[in-house]
C-alpha cells in the first residue's frame, strides 16, 4: 500500500485568502491603510540582492542578502520562513498546554507535565521499557520473537516490515492491511550501500551509537553486537527498493494473500504475525515492495536470534530514548540529530514536550488552537482562494494541446469531484478513551501510540471516513491526497509570508496561491494523475496522452539531475520528479489565476515592480532557507523534494518570467523556447 499522502512543505493563516482573491488588484489610491508583516507590499526587498542579476540566480536576487544575514539556530537543521511559522506555532500550542497542565486531569495538560517532570522521569531510569528489553531477552525461538515484535509494534517500536492500515488504492471505499520493507536505523538503504567517504563517517558513527544504547541498557560485548545489528541492516538495506521505484503507484499496488507470503516469503510466519496483530484473516494484503519483502523474509530466516533480538532490543531503546533518562536522549541525539543532521544542539525540553503532545494528541490541542487563531473569516476566505485556483486550472486544461479531448473531459470531472479541506476537520477526534497519568511519560507515549494503533485496526471492514484528517491544524505544511481526491491545508500554514490580507494580491498568488495550485496539481502528476474521480488507482488518460506527458517529465527529470547542490551530489530528479512537476504547475496555474483576478485592467507598479515581477518574488520569499550540509546531504539522499533553492529555480521553464525580468541569452539561468518544460 503506497503513501497516500503527498506532502509539500507550507505556510499561512486563513483568514487573509479571500481578499486576494474577490477583489481585483489594488491601485495605488486603494493601498490598504495598515502595512503587510513583510515591506510595503508583503516583500521583505531588504533581502534581495541588487546585486545578482535575476536571470543568473533568482534565489540569490531575491533572498541573496538575507541568506547572508541569517544564522542557523544551534537547535535546527535549517532556518528559513517555514521555521519562522513553524516557532510561531509552537509559541501558540505552549500557551495552550501550559494554561491546561493548570488543570490536572486535563489529558494534554497532564501528558505535557510528565515530559516536562525531568525528576520523575530520571528517578524510573529503565524501569519503565525493562518489561519489554526483559521479554526480547526471554525468546528462546525466533516464533516467540515474532509475537513479542508484533505486541511491540503496538507501542511504535518498528521491526524488520512495516504494517499499517490504509486506504485500498483500487477500492478507495475500503480499507486494507498494507506491508512495506522497513528495518532500517538509517534514513535509506544509499547510507549503507552508497561509496561515499561522508557516508562512511556517518556508518561508523552509527555503529558506534548503537554499541553506545546497548552500553547504557547493561548489556556486554556491545560493539561487536552493535557491528553485528549493522551488518544485519546493511543485508536489509542490500534488499530495499529505491525511493525513485518506491513512488510507482502502480508497481507498489500487489495483493497477496496469507498463502502468497507463505510461498513467496517463507522465511517469515507472517500469518503468526498477522494473527498476533490483530489483523489476520484479511482477503489480502497490499504488498508495498514485492521482492524486498522476499529478501527480507530470507534475512530474517538466515539471521542469528541474538542478532534479532539486539534489533529489535534496540528499536526499543531509539524509539523511547527521549522518554527515558538523560543520558539515553543524550546518546540519541548525539548521532541522529549532530552526527546525522549536523544540529550542534538539542531542543529546550518544552519545544520537544509540545512536539511529542502534538503528535500523540495532536486534534485535541487543534479544537483549542482554531478557536484561538483561526476565525470563520479565515476559514471562508481560504475557501474562496482554492476555488479561484480550481477555475484557473480548469482553464488551463481546456488549453492544453497534448491532452486528448476525452482525457480532458475526464479531467475536468476529476475537478468537480475534488474535495478542498481548510484549517480543521469538521469533527475532532475523541480522546476519552486514552489514558494519561502526570507521573508516566513512558506510559502515556506507550498508551497514545496504543491508542493510535488500535484506532486504525478498529477501521478495518468498517465504512470509509473521508473526514478524517492526516495533519493536526497546527502544522506548517499541506497534502493532497489522491485516494480521496483532495487537498488538505492546515489552519496554520495559512499566515505571512504564504498569505497576508494586507499585501498586495500578486504577492498572495505567488506564494499561497502557488501552493494551493501545487497541490492542486499533485492529482495530475506522473503518479497521481493515475487516480480517477472516485480516487481510484486506474487508467484514464490514453496512451497517447502517457507518452506526450513523459516527454515532459523526461526532460524535467535531467534539468534537475544536472543540478549539483553539494558536490559531487546532485538532485535526484526521478525521485524529486511529482513535487517538480507541482512547482511548476503550481506557479502556472496561480499566475494565470492572478491575471483573472485584475478583471482585464492593468496591474499596478508599486516600488518600481510589476504585478508578475511581485508574483514571481512572492514565490521565492516562501522559499528562504539557510541549511546544514549534514541535512541537506539528508534531503538529497531521502526527500522527495528538491532543495529549496532549486525549488525557486524553477521560474527559468516559465515564459512570463523571462518577459518580467527581461532575462535575455546569456544569462546563468537561460533556457531557450526549446528547453523549457512546458507542462501545464
Amino acid at each position: 500500500m503506497r503513501q497516500p499522502v503527498l506532502a509539500a512543505l507550507l505556510f499561512a493563516s486563513a483568514s487573509t485568502l479571500a481578499v486576494a482573491q474577490t477583489a481585483p488588484a489594488p491601485t495605488a489610491a486603494a493601498a490598504p491603510s495598515t502595512k503587510p508583516q513583510y515591506g510595503d507590499f508583503g516583500i521583505d526587498l531588504a533581502g534581495r540582492d541588487a546585486s545578482v542579476a535575476p536571470g543568473d540566480d533568482f534565489y540569490d536576487y531575491a533572498s541573496g542578502t538575507w541568506a547572508k544575514g541569517v544564522d542557523i539556530p544551534a537547535d535546527k537543521t535549517a532556518f528559513g520562513m517555514f521555521n519562522v511559522l513553524d516557532d510561531l506555532s509552537r509559541e501558540r500550542t505552549k500557551a495552550i498546554l501550559e494554561a491546561a497542565a493548570q488543570r490536572p486531569g486535563d489529558k494534554i495538560g497532564d501528558f505535557y507535565t510528565s515530559f516536562n517532570d525531568v525528576a520523575t522521569v530520571e528517578a524510573k531510569g529503565l524501569a519503565p521499557v525493562k518489561p519489554w528489553l526483559d521479554r526480547i531477552a526471554a525468546a528462546r525461538t525466533k516464533g516467540q520473537l515474532v509475537a513479542t515484535m508484533a505486541y511491540l509494534s503496538r507501542y511504535g517500536v518498528p521491526n524488520i516490515i512495516g504494517v499499517g492500515v490504509g486506504v485500498d488504492d483500487k477500492d478507495p471505499n475500503s480499507y486494507a492491511v498494507g506491508i512495506n520493507q522497513g528495518g532500517l536505523g538509517l534514513p535509506d538503504r544509499d547510507y549503507y550501500l552508497k561509496d561515499d567517504p561522508q557516508l562512511a563517517t556517518v556508518r561508523t558513527a552509527y555503529q558506534a551509537y548503537l554499541a553506545r544504547m546497548l552500553t547504557l541498557a547493561g548489556e556486554t560485548g556491545a560493539d561487536a553486537r552493535a557491528a553485528a545489528v549493522y551488518g544485519l541492516e546493511k543485508q536489509i538495506a542490500q534488499v530495499h527498493w529505491t525511493r525513485i521505484e518506491s513512488r510507482d503507484a502502480d508497481k507498489t499496488y500487489n495483493q497477496w494473500t496469507a498463502v502468497d507470503f507463505t510461498i513467496k516469503a517463507p522465511g517469515f510466519p507472517w500469518a503468526d504475525y498477522a494473527n498476533q496483530l490483530g489483523m489476520g484473516n484479511q482477503r489480502f494484503y497490499l504488498v508495498s515492495q514485492p521482492s524486498a519483502i522476499t529478501g527480507e523474509a530470507t534475512v530474517f530466516a538466515n539471521a542469528p536470534l541474538p542478532v534479532l533480538q539486539d534489533l529489535l532490543r534496540l528499536r526499543v531503546l531509539r524509539s523511547y530514548a527521549a522518554y527515558l533518562p538523560k543520558r539515553f536522549d543524550d546518546a540519541n541525539f548525539a548521532f541522529y540529530g549532530t552526527a546525522l543532521s549536523g544540529v550542534p544542539e538539542q531542543q529546550v525540553r518544552w519545544k520537544r514536550s509540545v512536539g511529542v503532545v502534538s503528535g500523540s494528541m495532536g486534534e485535541a490541542i487543534g479544537q483549542q488552537y482554531v478557536d484561538k487563531y483561526f476565525p470563520p473569516e479565515s476559514k471562508s476566505a481560504a475557501d474562496q482562494l482554492v476555488k479561484n485556483i480550481i477555475a484557473a486550472m480548469g482553464a488551463r486544461i481546456d488549453k492544453l494541446e497534448w491532452m486528448a479531448p476525452e482525457t480532458k473531459v475526464k479531467a475536468h470531472a476529476k475537478l468537480a469531484a475534488f474535495t478542498p479541506k481548510i484549517g480543521y476537520p469538521d469533527k475532532f477526534r475523541d480522546y476519552s478513551a486514552l489514558q494519561i497519568t502526570r507521573d508516566d511519560l513512558v506510559g502515556n507515549v506507550a498508551r497514545a501510540d496504543e491508542f493510535e494503533f488500535n484506532r486504525e485496526l478498529h477501521k478495518l471492514g468498517t465504512p470509509m471516513d473521508r473526514s478524517e484528517w492526516g495533519m493536526t491544524p497546527m502544522t506548517i505544511n499541506a497534502y493532497a491526497n489522491p485516494t480521496w481526491n483532495e487537498i488538505v491545508f492546515p489552519a496554520a500554514i495559512l499566515q505571512p509570508p504564504f498569505f497576508d490580507a494586507k499585501a498586495d494580491p500578486a504577492v498572495n498568488y505567488g506564494a499561497i496561491g502557488a501552493v494551493i495550485g501545487h497541490e492542486l496539481s499533485h492529482h495530475f502528476d506522473d503518479q497521481g494523475r493515475k487516480y480517477d474521480p472516485t480516487g481510484k488507482l486506474a487508467d484514464w488518460w490514453t496512451p497517447t496522452d502517457v507518452a506526450r506527458f513523459k516527454t515532459f517529465t523526461d526532460k524535467l527529470v535531467a534539468q534537475y539531475d544536472s543540478y549539483e547542490p553539494i558536490p559531487g551530489q546532485h538532485i535526484q530528479g526521478g525521485l524529486t520528479l511529482g513535487e517538480n512537476i507541482a512547482d511548476l504547475a503550481g506557479l502556472t496555474v496561480s499566475l494565470d489565476a492572478y491575471h483573472r483576478s485584475l478583471n482585464g485592467k492593468r496591474a499596478p507598479v508599486i516600488n518600481g515592480l510589476t504585478g508578475d515581477q511581485r508574483f514571481y518574488l512572492g514565490w521565492a520569499q516562501v522559499w528562504r532557507i539557510k541549511e546544514r550540509e549534514a541535512a541537506l546531504r539528508s534531503q538529497l539522499l531521502s526527500d522527495p523534494h528538491s532543495p529549496d533553492h532549486e525549488r525557486v529555480l524553477t521560474v527559468r521553464n516559465l515564459d512570463p518570467w523571462y518577459a518580467a525580468f527581461n532575462v535575455k541569452p546569456g544569462a546563468k539561468m537561460y533556457l531557450t523556447p526549446e528547453q523549457r518544460v512546458r507542462i501545464w
